[in-house]
């Protein structure tokens, strides 16, 4: 009788800004044979590199990597369109019969790959626009209390001070006269499927962490991100949506007059501690995590990864 192969192994390196990733990922690639497959969302903008912490050119030397530098700095790449591109990514990767990695801190673009979103109502700007002006003007628990109003259970999900989520739950309920929680239900997900995953999550001391966070920031202003980012509103003005971004927001106001550069770097310190916050929050939420208690470049946290993946993959084909 003839074996079946099992599915191939997917592993997700998952954690907030500065753990570690991309270091953790390139140990497991080059132990593994494996691609690298970007999840961060800033990072698929070609020409924002600086303030996106990109793997370098000597890193990208060290394993194949995917979904880096490919979105126009002017184009718009919603989880939906990352999903799709990321899938046909990882079926080329299992044809060549390497191993995906996926790395990455953009919680729902990681989620939109494995869960799948459900087929909402297309996006309407100007719906958008008119919710965002009012979330800044009544706060963000205004827009809160109408989601409550339209889609009560929707609301009990969705944090009062979570500003696009409650705009898009929002814009569907008006968009297809329905509430956001039925149409779940009636259309639900499309998982990923044709691999098992292997989830491996950083979560590094939070002081440690804030200081390498505070490192970060304070290299990239001196790598010239203040620099890049007058070249790329020069060349793009507002249309680069990027410049939105951690840091680049930031070096904006220096440009403006609006900061100091002192002001603006202790302004993104606050803001990437502030993200790593929110991104420990959405990965708790992801299911059936492995945490490594420690950095992705620390030699025992890459020891603990390389022996958990050896034994998913050792399970696949027990299984």
């Amino acid at each position: 009788m003839a074996s079946v192969q099992p599915e191939p192994l997917l592993v997700v390196v998952l954690g907030p800004t500065a753990s570690g990733k991309t270091a953790l990922s390139l140990a497991l690639a080059e132990r593994f044979g494996g691609e690298i497959v970007n999840c961060d969302s800033v990072a698929m903008y070609r020409e924002f590199d600086i303030g996106t912490a990109k793997p370098t050119s000597s890193e990208r030397a060290r394993a194949p990597h995917h979904l880096l530098d490919c979105v126009a700095p002017t184009s718009h790449i919603t989880a939906g369109a990352y999903a799709r591109q990321s899938r046909q990514v990882l079926e080329e990767i299992k044809a060549r019969g390497h191993s995906p990695i996926l790395v990455g801190g953009t919680g729902l673009y990681l989620r939109a790959l494995l869960e799948g979103l459900f087929p909402g109502p297309q996006r309407s700007e100007e719906l958008r626009e008119r919710l965002r002006e009012r979330s800044d003007s009544r706060g963000s628990s205004y827009l809160h209390r109408i989601l409550r109003r339209l889609d009560r259970a929707a609301a009990e999900k969705i944090h009062a001070n979570d500003t696009p989520k409650l705009v898009r739950a929002i814009e569907v309920c008006v968009a297809s006269r329905q509430k956001m929680t039925e149409l779940w239900q009636q259309r639900g997900r499309d998982p990923l499927r044709g691999f098992r995953i292997l989830r491996l999550g950083l979560d590094p001391d939070r002081q440690a962490l804030y200081d390498r966070i505070n490192r970060r920031a304070q290299q990239m202003f001196e790598a010239g991100l203040v620099e890049e980012t007058q070249r790329l509103l020069e060349k793009y003005g507002d249309a680069a949506g990027p410049l939105s971004s951690l840091g680049y927001q930031q070096a904006v106001q220096v440009l403006r007059g609006e900061l100091t550069r002192e002001q603006a770097l202790q302004a993104a310190q606050q803001a990437h501690r502030n993200y790593a916050k929110r991104q420990m929050t959405w990965f708790r939420r992801e299911p059936e995590v492995h945490w490594l208690r420690g950095f992705g470049d620390d030699a025992q946290i890459q020891h603990e990864a390389v022996a958990k993946t050896e034994t998913s993959l050792a399970a696949g084909f027990r299984g």
